[in-house]
């Protein structure tokens, strides 16, 4: 799932190989951008309306000006799917690949289609320079790295050039955070706040200046994919385990302000049937 500075949500449909958007908040997701993708687990989209997507062992740009139509340029060869992408304000790409316990990147406006390792080494493992089926991704404006390190329970920070990561929420940091399992996705508001789909806990915990807490399914609730906040601060949560989702709108605004406790969901977007 993408938002992007419009508020148009783009999602992935693993089982239909989809791209389905949902321009203006609309709650319905009938427009089917491109199809016949395969396996994909992943998309980006950049501010110029381009989409990126992981397609098996590609990475391929849909073109905003190719409008809907499935005619894409492949920009990365790689072993096996993203779990995560992202591409950052130089036009690097970035990509997370679980099952090689890496992530790679790759700049755009060379020809080489292929991407160099960046942190991981391939091997997987506990130690600061390892990961172990790294998940969502997230680069900041310093192109700092910060990689949800699914079977490690933790959230690593790679600062731009260092091949050893910075355990900044769950197992094996060197203060106390919080405890997760299996954290699947994680953004940083324009504050700098950490927010963290914790996906095995079934929980989304966010940040501010007093630390991290739980602020979405405290109490329960299901298989927590991944997360992206609109411009008003809204913030979205794919909600995999029930198919659908959902809109949790904050009493306060974490693009200007710290974060709150959300006051309720509102306007879920179901989407049936689907893998996300």
């Amino acid at each position: 799932m993408y938002v992007d500075t419009n508020n148009t949500i783009y999602m992935a449909n693993r089982d239909t190989g989809q791209i389905l958007t949902c321009p203006n908040n609309n709650i319905d997701p009938n427009i089917v951008l491109y199809s016949n993708l395969l396996g994909i687990r992943s998309i980006f989209v950049t501010s110029n309306g381009n989409i990126y997507a992981d397609n098996g062992n590609s990475v391929n740009v849909f073109v905003k000006s190719v409008s809907y139509s499935n005619i894409s340029i492949s920009v990365m060869n790689i072993s096996s799917s993203c779990m995560g992408l992202f591409v950052d304000i130089t036009n690097s790409l970035y990509c997370s690949i679980d099952v090689r316990h890496q992530v790679f990147k790759k700049w755009l406006n060379d020809n080489t289609s292929l991407g160099t390792g960046i942190a991981g080494t391939g091997s997987q493992g506990s130690a600061s320079n390892l990961l172990n089926n790294p998940n969502g991704i997230f680069v900041d404006t310093n192109f700092d790295l910060y990689v949800a390190d699914y079977w490690n329970h933790r959230i690593q920070l790679f600062r731009l050039g260092q091949s050893n990561g910075i355990t900044v929420a769950g197992n094996t940091s060197l203060t106390i955070t919080i405890s997760l399992y299996g954290p699947s996705n994680v953004i940083l508001d324009r504050n700098k706040y950490l927010f963290i789909s914790d996906s095995l806990n079934n929980r989304i915990i966010g940040s501010d200046e007093n630390g991290f807490r739980c602020i979405i399914g405290c109490s329960g609730g299901s298989y927590t994919r991944s997360i992206a906040f609109d411009s008003f601060g809204n913030l979205y949560v794919v909600d995999q385990g029930n198919n659908r989702i959902q809109k949790f709108t904050l009493l306060s605004n974490p693009i200007e302000t710290t974060v709150q406790t959300p006051i309720t969901s509102v306007s879920p977007i179901n989407i049936s049937s689907t893998k996300f």
